[in-house]
């Protein structure tokens, strides 16, 4: 899916808007709430160290990678 939201995510907001969330995070979870809570724990983490490396003079070059 788009941005890596899982499927039953989107189609939950899409459906349902606030009926039946059962958390917030990065996105609206109607799904697998401990999956989700496992993502947005990996994208602070990875927020966290960009946002040092950004601090201590990293270019964004340096910081963009690339797959």
């Amino acid at each position: 899916m788009f941005l890596g939201y899982p499927l039953e995510d989107v189609e939950g907001f899409i459906n349902h808007k606030e009926e039946g969330c059962k958390t917030v995070g990065t996105w609206k979870v109607y799904g697998d709430v401990e999956q989700a809570e496992a993502s947005f724990r990996r994208f602070r983490r990875c927020t966290t160290i960009y946002q040092r490396a950004w601090a201590q003079g990293r270019t964004l070059e340096e910081l963009t990678v690339a797959s």
